[in-house]
């Protein structure tokens, strides 16, 4: 299979384009800037072009782009700019699909701040959108994602543990030296999923059926403070005190930390369940210790 990947620069667009080409499939590698290898491909999503022959040579497109929720302060600017990157970029590749075209499958980002806060109870695909900017971002990401002429699932991931990026390394340095903690009461829920389910959940998707919302988590959710336990417990290190949130407030906004920090989701992977997926990390332990 030849398959187009937008954001392939991106932590989980490069080792998707690893694990891919070892597993004998062809990868054109969207790319923004000058072109360096024969694997990639000019585009601009803000201008709404790739460059020739665009997608007209491939057999599916994983589409991964978008201008990272974390690391920054939410000004309005840059939720627009949160926004606007999603949404320009699946409309450029949808726009580049035809019904009878070579390529007929299209994998298309998501989160699943779709969600929003869903306290204690267990949500799946069926699941409501919840309120709240992100909520709102997810929705609009995913209507673009309608446009498209062909087989489409959009994966509303939760948060990809890794120590290269992500959820998990903006905490590590905190953690390695003890001084990671439970964010606020910590009853929030956590959805997660390791880095090499996440990859073998999108291979697996590429020759699926399955069309919609796909919950790219593992099937056992935990609470913050379990969370917050268990990595302090692989690290052999304390977690006797909660993130100090005036601090976090002062850096990112409280809009942040009340939609990032504060906001949980106890996400269900019914879709993939269903459809047969196995997960080879599907417990926070297991997924640690396949980081040591």
């Amino acid at each position: 299979m030849r398959v187009a990947i937008g954001g392939s620069n991106g932590l989980i667009g490069t080792a998707l384009a690893r694990h891919l080409v070892g597993s004998g499939h062809e990868v054109v590698r969207l790319v923004r800037g000058a072109v360096t290898a024969s694997d990639q491909r000019r585009w601009d999503p803000d201008a709404g072009r790739i460059d020739g022959p665009g997608l007209e040579d491939t057999d599916a497109v994983v589409n991964l782009a978008g201008s990272p929720i974390g690391g920054v302060r939410w000004t309005k600017e840059r939720k627009a700019e949160i926004r606007r990157s999603r949404t320009t970029s699946t409309l450029t590749i949808v726009t580049q699909l035809t019904p009878d075209g070579r390529c007929q499958r299209l994998l298309n980002g998501s989160a699943m701040g779709y969600y929003g806060d869903t306290g204690t109870e267990i949500v799946d695909e069926t699941f409501p959108r919840g309120r709240g900017f992100l909520a709102e971002v997810v929705s609009d990401w995913e209507a673009a994602a309608d446009h498209s002429p062909v087989s489409t699932a959009v994966l509303r991931t939760g948060n990809v543990l890794t120590r290269e990026g992500g959820y998990l390394a903006m905490q590590w340095p905190l953690f390695a030296l003890g001084l990671g903690g439970r964010i606020a009461s910590g009853h929030q829920f956590v959805s997660w999923i390791s880095l090499t389910d996440h990859i073998r959940a999108i291979e697996f998707l590429l020759t699926s059926d399955i069309t919609g919302p796909v919950n790219l988590v593992a099937p056992n959710p935990v609470s913050n403070a379990e969370f917050t336990a268990t990595f302090g417990a692989h690290l052999n290190r304390p977690t006797p005190l909660p993130l100090p949130l005036p601090g976090v407030e002062l850096l990112f906004g409280r809009e942040f930390v009340k939609e990032a920090l504060l906001k949980g989701q106890r996400v269900r992977p019914a879709r993939l369940l269903d459809a047969g997926f196995v997960f080879e990390q599907p417990t926070l332990l297991q997924a640690f210790a396949a980081m040591a």
